[in-house]
């Protein structure tokens, strides 16, 4: 299994703290996610009805993400491992550091992994990136496009800043995945979204099979994908509390990253990991570049213990 944040038990067994007493930091989840409202019994009583008569989150999807051609997905993990797949063996470019599951999944489905630059026939990449939080305007990722099979978008993390999403904007060999995970704070609802010609979507759809996603989470995504309201509020909310958390990390070094994280490349990455954690502090430890990355904190409280446990370390 790959390592990823959120693994507070894991954390809570290894360094004797016990789960409630941790400040877990070590994801790019949003600390407030979409408030909603308790969810109707027949929404668990019934199987979802997807398309066009069904319950409104494909219309709630293409209005939010501004195009017609889109498949919702049970996360867009499911598209991050079927994608690769459902592609003739070739070679893919990535850059590096990038989310690890992307060069499992194409190294897994016999692909030959290759440098952001080389010659390929495929390229995937993370708009922010993650870990570093590097960004790629639309027109450096139209000219990435030129010449490759397909072009794969992992947009997980733009919400809060879409000006550069390729979401209605891109070519027929361009996937972009977006999901509700990160920035309206539902990660265990498990939906996200592909965007991309609808040839490559309908075979994405037909390996997932019926009723990928569950009736309650699709109810909860529609809610969150149409309140334009909520979701100015909460990019404005990210940003603040992005900038404070910059600020706070410069002792440390100089904070990369985006609206929902902040990663500082530093020599002692790991010493610093484990000084954290002693204090029930997670945050999430990379190796190469050796590096941590940090999420929002939610309250003042919060805030306050992060800038504590800082201070006792410096």
């Amino acid at each position: 299994m790959l390592e990823h944040g959120g693994r507070l038990r894991a954390a809570a067994a290894h360094w004797g703290i016990p789960r409630a007493d941790w400040l877990d930091l070590s994801t790019g989840i949003s600390p407030w996610p979409y408030p909603l409202p308790a969810v109707p019994a027949e929404v668990w009583q019934r199987l979802p009805e997807e398309g066009e008569y069904g319950d409104g989150l494909e219309a709630a999807a293409r209005d939010y993400y501004g195009t017609e051609h889109l498949l919702m997905l049970p996360g867009s993990q499911s598209a991050i491992q079927w994608l690769p797949r459902l592609m003739p063996a070739g070679r893919v470019a990535m850059p590096a550091p990038l989310y690890n599951e992307h060069p499992a999944a194409w190294r897994a489905a016999g692909h030959t992994l290759v440098g952001w630059q080389e010659a390929a026939d495929y390229a995937v990449l993370c708009n922010p990136n993650n870990p570093t939080g590097a960004r790629y305007t639309r027109a450096e990722l139209l000219e990435r496009a030129r010449g490759l099979r397909l072009l794969v978008v992992d947009e997980a993390f733009i919400d809060a800043e879409p000006a550069e999403s390729l979401a209605g904007r891109g070519a027929d060999n361009i996937v972009v995945l977006r999901s509700l995970g990160k920035f309206f704070g539902l990660a265990g609802a498990r939906v996200g979204c592909a965007l991309g010609a609808p040839a490559l979507l309908d075979r994405l759809a037909a390996a997932l099979g019926p009723w990928s996603i569950a009736h309650p989470a699709r109810w909860a995504a529609r809610l969150a994908l149409a309140d334009r309201d909520w979701q100015a509020m909460q990019r404005e909310r990210l940003h603040a509390a992005s900038r404070r958390l910059a600020d706070l990390l410069s002792c440390l070094g100089e904070p990369a990253g985006c609206a929902l994280f902040r990663t500082v490349a530093m020599p002692r990455a790991t010493e610093l990991h484990e000084a954290l954690a002693k204090r029930g502090i997670l945050v999430r430890l990379f190796d190469a570049p050796p590096a941590l990355r940090f999420g929002l904190p939610a309250t003042e409280n919060d805030w306050q213990r992060l800038t504590t446990a800082l201070k006792e370390i410096a």
